[in-house]
């Protein structure tokens, strides 16, 4: 297989997909300058996995060569979620050569709904290599670029009893005084996320910062608990 096939079958069969009816919408709601075809996620999702089953990458070096193409190359969004959806495929699992391309998503993707495409991600090479990825994650947890911090603290949704709570404090500290609602939001789902595990961990969070935490965290954060 090459890359290029793998590629113009995702590319083909989105364009196929293409419900222009929907695409200004899509894009309006987005925000995006960027157009839409108007393809729904899960479809979008759907299409990948063909294309990944009949033009497999021969390696994780073309994984990441497709991934690359088809987010640096985007013409419509979809080819982004299309580009995030790869990421998922066998030869990435637990790969840490992933870290700096999801690196490169978070940074020029820049908004809620790529960003978070990839917090998973993210989580999954936490789980796979805490020693290296703890470190990582408190830095970007300090970064100016609020989107990587909003990764940072997002990372661990999911993580349920594997959930590292020192990590997960430290990420939310770094950042209870900042304003942008992308963070406090980030802030509060995160929270949230973990009460369903260890509600008491998550009371005993809020009650010791509760000084700090903003009004919308601390309502993301216990939407779910009582009080």
């Amino acid at each position: 297989m090459t890359t290029a096939e793998l590629i113009d079958a995702i590319r083909g069969s989105l364009q196929a997909a293409a419900d222009p009816g929907r695409a200004a919408g899509a894009q309006a709601y987005m925000k995006s300058q960027m157009p839409s075809l108007g393809v729904r996620v899960p479809e979008v999702r759907s299409i990948v996995r063909a294309a990944a089953a009949d033009h497999p990458p021969g390696s994780l070096a073309e994984l990441q060569s497709a991934v690359l193409v088809l987010w640096r190359n985007a013409g419509h969004r979809e080819e982004r979620y299309a580009a995030i959806e790869l990421t998922g495929l066998k030869p990435a699992a637990g790969e840490l050569s992933m870290l700096a391309l999801y690196e490169e998503i978070i940074r020029t993707g820049a908004w809620w709904d790529l960003v978070d495409g990839v917090a998973h991600r993210l989580g999954a090479l936490l789980q796979a290599h805490r020693a290296e990825l703890t470190p990582v994650l408190e830095r970007w947890s300090r970064d100016e670029d609020f989107w990587v911090r909003r990764a940072a603290i997002t990372a661990q949704l999911g993580a349920k009893g594997a959930t590292d709570t020192e990590l997960l404090a430290a990420v939310i500290e770094a950042n209870l005084e900042d304003r942008e609602f992308f963070i406090r939001k980030a802030i509060g789902w995160a929270l949230r996320q973990y009460a369903r595990t260890d509600p008491a961990w998550v009371k005993a969070f809020v009650r010791r910062h509760a000084d700090q935490l903003s009004p919308l965290s601390r309502k993301e954060a216990l939407r779910n608990l009582a009080a």
